[in-house]
């Protein structure tokens, strides 16, 4: 027999569990369903320094904290995969495993998933000598040379991450500029152990035994190329979001939900939050301030029913 709630929210990330806490304090019946880590991409972060009330603070901390939080008011969590949405009214989440809940309301929080480096080999090389994860698989690098791919803040801070562990941290970026912020720009430049090469793109593997020995880059102007020696690679190339469950008709061209500014979308009964929505700034205090909205229009759509 299926189990009801008030609400189903999908994503244990900063989001969701926002969304659980406000929910939760609300009297409603909520469950969580999260697929891989609570709390989300914070889980796999090495430290912030952007988020209010902590001048810094680890990622694994926080992620604790918020869980713990999403929690402290009754909301249920689980872990599962998210297949299908379905009904009108009455919504039915059907999870991989053939687990069935249904809900009054479903908030989608399910963030995005980062974007895996496409060479030859890539992947049967993931996690063993290709990582998207430095807090995670950092320490088997330690004393080795990595190469880092990409310009954002993911890539520089897990690049100042890695540079205590590693002999040597080398950042390959596309362009000549960084998207990150300028703090983090100005310590990764200040860092002995980091070389910054720019206009720049990752080619092919260099292996050797097969174990990664290098990455082939080539540069975007010439096309002239060589190796940069190294035993492991972290790509942060960007994002997708995490939507392949959602109907097609609530999402843009780049599968990112359309909501209105109460985190409503076009299909009754259905909000969403955090990073796996159309907007410009992902950051973990916007996607904090999503599901606060995303719960408080849940609270007044139930009201309303």
């Amino acid at each position: 027999m299926e189990e009801r709630y008030d609400v189903v929210i999908i994503g244990a990330g900063p989001a969701g569990l926002t969304a659980a806490i406000y929910a939760s304090r609300a009297n409603l019946e909520v469950l969580i369903i999260e697929a891989a880590v609570n709390g989300g991409k914070l889980s796999k972060t090495y430290e912030i320094e952007n988020y209010p009330g902590y001048q810094s603070i680890s990622g694994i901390e926080l992620a604790d904290r918020l869980t713990k939080h999403g929690q402290k008011f009754g909301a249920k969590l689980i872990s599962g995969e998210v297949r299908k949405i379905e009904g009108e009214k009455e919504k039915t989440v059907t999870l991989a495993d053939g687990r069935v809940f249904s809900a009054k309301a479903v908030i989608v929080a399910t963030g995005t998933k980062e974007r895996m480096l496409d060479l030859p080999r890539a992947d049967e090389f993931t996690g063993r000598g290709i990582s998207y994860c430095a807090v995670c698989d950092g320490f088997f690098y330690r004393n080795k040379e990595v190469v880092i791919i990409g310009g954002g803040n993911s890539a520089l801070e897990e690049a100042l991450y890695l540079a205590s562990l590693a002999s040597k941290v080398t950042i390959v970026v596309r362009r000549d500029v960084f998207r990150a912020d300028a703090k983090v720009v100005d310590q990764v430049k200040a860092n002995e152990k980091i070389e910054i090469i720019t206009k720049h793109v990752p080619d092919a593997l260099c292996i050797e035994e097969e174990r990664i020995c290098g990455l082939q880059i080539r540069d975007v102007e010439t096309g002239e190329t060589r190796v940069v020696p190294c035993k492991g690679i972290f790509p942060y190339i960007g994002a997708d979001a995490c939507t392949d469950f959602v109907d097609q008709k609530i999402l843009d061209d780049h599968n990112y939900i359309i909501t209105n500014n109460d985190m409503s979308t076009a299909i009754e009964g259905i909000y969403a939050a955090g990073d796996c929505i159309q907007k410009d700034l992902r950051q973990v205090v916007t996607a904090c301030n999503d599901g606060a909205i995303a719960a408080n229009s849940v609270i007044k759509y139930l009201k309303e029913q």
